[in-house]
Parts: C-alpha cells; sequence; structure tokens
C-alpha cells in the first residue's frame, strides 16, 4: 500500500517550530502517512523537536530544498572546488535530515533547479556529479536517510529530464543508497509515454509527486492517470506519494507568484489533499481498470 503525504507549501509558506506541529496535525486529520518539508538557508527549525512530534503521530518526514538553496550549491559546476562546496551545503542538509529522523532526502539533487546550460555539457560532468552522489548517498546511508533523485524538466536543468537520465547518473554513482522521486508535471514535457517511463524506473522508483500538468490537483488536467496507475498497479508498487504545490492565498497570492505560479490551483490545501488522495486512491485500487 502506498504512502501518502503532502509538502508543507500547500499550506503555508512560513516554515518553523511554531507552525510545523500544526501541520503534522493536519496530516493526520486527513490521513496522511508523511509530511514533506523543505529546508534551505533561510528556514530555521529544531529537528529533534520536529522528529519527535512526527513519530508522537505515527508520521514519516520527507525533507527537501525548496528553501534558499544558494546557487553556488550545485553538484554539476565544472570547478572541483565548486562541487565540493556544494556537497558541504547538501550535507548539512543531510544533518538535519538524520536529526529529524527523516525517511528521505530528495529533489534535483544532481544539479539546481533554474540553472540549464544552453551549450552541450561537458563530457566529465556526469561522472563529476556522480562522485559527488556517491559520497552524500553515503553520509546519508549512514544517518538511516534515502537520497531520491526527481529528474526535473528541461526548462529547470539540462543534468537530467527523464528517468533514463537520471538511472544513468544513479548507475555512474554506484550506490545502493540512490532511488528515484518521479515528478508527474516535470515529466509532462520530457516523456512520450508515462507507463514506459514508470516501468523502466520502477526497480529504483522511491516515490513519486502526483501532480497534474498545471501543478493542480491530481485528475483535474491532461495527464494519463490510467497509465500512471496502470504501471504502479501491475508492479505492485508501493512507496511514497507525494501531493505538492504552493498555496495561493497565502500572503495574498504572493507566496504561489513568487514561486512561478500564476494560476490559483491550490486555494486551500485541505481541500487539494482530500481531492487528490482519494483521486489516487481510486486508481490504485487493484481491481481499478487503466
Amino acid at each position: 500500500m502506498a504512502i501518502y503525504g503532502a509538502h508543507a507549501y500547500l499550506w503555508n509558506s512560513r516554515i518553523d517550530d511554531e507552525v510545523l506541529p500544526g501541520l503534522l496535525d493536519r496530516c493526520v486529520a486527513l490521513g496522511l502517512g508523511f509530511l514533506e518539508v523543505p529546508v534551505g538557508d533561510d528556514i530555521r527549525f529544531a529537528p529533534d523537536r520536529l522528529g519527535a512530534a512526527a513519530r508522537e503521530r505515527g508520521l514519516a518526514l520527507v525533507l527537501s530544498p525548496g528553501g534558499e538553496w544558494p546557487m553556488w550549491a550545485d553538484l554539476s559546476l565544472t570547478d572541483g572546488a565548486d562541487r565540493q562546496r556544494a556537497l558541504a551545503w547538501h550535507l548539512q542538509q543531510i544533518e538535519i535530515c538524520g536529526a529529524a529522523c527523516a525517511s528521505a532526502y530528495t529533489g534535483a539533487l544532481y544539479g539546481h533547479p533554474g540553472r540549464v546550460l544552453r551549450t552541450r555539457p561537458p563530457e566529465a560532468e556526469t561522472g563529476a556529479i556522480a562522485e559527488g552522489l556517491h559520497r552524500l548517498a553515503a553520509s546519508a546511508a549512514a544517518c538511516g536517510v534515502r537520497i531520491a533523485l526527481e529528474p526535473m524538466s528541461h526548462f529547470r536543468t539540462h543534468v537530467a529530464n527523464t528517468p533514463r537520465q537520471v538511472l544513468e547518473i544513479i548507475r555512474c554513482a554506484d550506490h545502493a543508497n540512490l532511488g528515484v522521486l518521479f515528478d508527474t508535471y516535470h515529466a509532462c514535457t520530457e516523456v512520450s509515454s508515462y507507463r514506459e517511463a514508470l516501468e523502466e524506473v520502477l526497480p529504483r522508483l522511491w516515490g513519486v509527486h502526483a501532480c497534474e500538468n498545471h501543478r493542480g490537483v491530481p485528475g483535474t488536467g491532461l495527464l494519463p492517470w490510467g497509465d500512471i496507475a496502470g504501471a504502479l498497479r501491475a508492479h505492485r508498487w508501493t512507496g511514497f506519494i507525494g501531493f505538492e504545490s504552493y498555496n495561493s492565498t497565502v500572503d495574498e497570492g504572493c507566496f504561489a507568484v513568487s514561486r512561478g505560479m500564476f494560476h490559483n490551483v491550490c486555494p486551500d490545501g485541505d481541500a487539494f489533499v482530500r481531492q487528490a488522495k482519494a483521486f489516487m486512491e481510486g486508481l490504485l485500487r487493484p481491481t481499478a481498470k487503466g
């Protein structure tokens, strides 16, 4: 059975010790199994306190660099010293994950969202990224934290846009603690067949971000959810399914706009989760057609 969860940004732009207990309570009330919490240089909370609060509620935690992630913290940079600095930044986040007893640290950790080369990348890029990821995965494994790499659209990165590309990076990095987070929103511009893409990545599939082509509730847009669910059902896949968007009423709508979301797909985080969870549960029932 899949473990459903949601990103904190469905409800709030502020992430701290005052806000997080209420978000955990929302997850429990909505029947979720985990909360995805952003980390970054602008986010401060006590990870041990958060971990204890999550355990008290029977919830898992997933952390990802959704806060201020400096552009220099990029494992794909050409200069070796720059990559070491980037690795050190990610290792600091792994320390937070470990202290919170998080299940995973996820995202486009192979590079940095927003950095897209308009030329062919250096031949040595994949090997350099793989070296950094191997070290990151080893450190995370020592803390009991899984690393899940998320392919992103070619509008956000040039490094890994498809599951096949991220699998190649994982092959080069050669560490058992590396998995894949398949984001249905980002895949929309990158794959010809969702079913084939998922089947290819299933041996390494840690989780799915279930999100529409417009980042709204699954089932309200263009994506082929029957194919997506069919691939997962056929292989009896169980893992983390997270709902991710940006609340479009927080800060009078300025929060979503600041994240590049200019339409109102998440005015109410609770309603978003209820609808998304009911839709995905219906699709993934063994008797469902897909």
